[in-house]
């Protein structure tokens, strides 16, 4: 087991309908606990620093699918395929990128109608990856604030709708593309072949390549192309997460993806007891530092709800 271990977490409500076994739950317990800023960004500032700070995930992707040298000096924003279904109240965000299951057919088809229109607003649409598409824009554009897919999925998009003084214009394009994706040929392809309607694009995730990036943690195992970027840019070790050895003398492992809190519980969390260090870091901002030591802490009451 790896001396000292740092998993990155999904909010703890994922958690919620799994027991704890009573020996996480006195390590816990145990523990020494703080809540610390909720969120992705705060999550992720934790152990990466960027300067400037802040998480441009779409420079830090664009990094990893083109290289440094085509992705410096420009401003970069996701605009990835979507699928969005209409409801009574709206619509909703079901997919977007690679829970479309795109490949590069997708973006030939529909990347030289949608082309023109970002071209007149001084953009320029590509697809280096079928499932990343992105818009460059000109230095010094000012972007609303655009939600992450991963805290729109599911939801209304009125929800998540664009806010700032851009806003207007970026909610002009989305319905402008929208339009030319309804009317395309290649979405009644996709649909009768039993695949989602490509009808939208979600903006996401703005801006520069970092100058810098560091990490206390020399080696980091992710599945998040932002984070792998980021750990290319600093020339930090990186793998994906199923390459995990457990013999890594210090390493960080995030799990922000995993779905199934049994895998979390049992694989993840409870092998981490046997560590020297081991930190939880949960996106809801719970932070539990665990140590060999706190095993005397025997008037403490185990942990069985990690919302507590």
């Amino acid at each position: 087991m790896a001396r000292r271990l740092t998993l990155l977490l999904p909010a703890t409500a994922r958690l919620a309908q799994v027991s704890l076994p009573p020996a996480l739950a006195a390590a816990l317990g145990r523990a020494d606990r703080q809540r610390l800023e909720p969120g992705e960004q705060a999550q992720l500032a934790r152990h990466f620093d960027l300067l400037p700070r802040g998480w441009p995930a779409a420079a830090l992707t664009r990094l990893l699918d083109a290289g440094e040298a085509t992705t410096r000096g420009h401003l970069w924003l996701r605009a990835d395929p979507a699928h969005l279904r209409a409801d009574i109240n709206g619509a909703r965000l079901l997919g977007v990128g690679a829970q479309l299951g795109l490949d590069s057919s997708d973006a030939q088809a529909l990347l030289p109608v949608l082309q023109p229109v970002f071209e007149e607003a001084g953009y320029v649409l590509d697809a280096p990856d079928p499932a990343r598409w992105y818009l460059r824009l000109p230095r010094g554009t000012t972007l609303p604030a655009f939600s992450s897919p991963d805290d729109a999925l599911g939801d209304d998009v009125f929800e998540h709708a664009a806010q700032g003084s851009e806003a207007r214009r970026w909610r002009a394009l989305e319905s402008e593309v929208q339009i030319l994706l309804h009317q395309h040929p290649h979405n009644a392809a996709r649909v009768a072949a039993g695949r989602p309607a490509i009808n939208a694009l979600w903006f996401w995730g703005g801006g520069e390549l970092p100058d810098t990036v560091s990490s206390r943690v020399p080696m980091i195992y992710s599945d998040d192309p932002a984070v792998l970027g980021a750990a290319r840019l600093g020339k930090l070790q990186s793998m994906h997460v199923q390459a995990y050895r457990q013999d890594v003398e210090h390493a960080l492992v995030d799990l922000r993806a995993q779905r199934d809190a049994r895998v979390l519980v049992h694989d993840w969390l409870l092998p981490a007891l046997a560590c020297e260090r081991a930190i939880f870091d949960f996106a809801d901002g719970l932070y539990v530092d665990l140590r060999p030591g706190q095993r005397w802490r025997w008037w403490r009451r185990p942990l069985a709800d990690l919302s507590a």
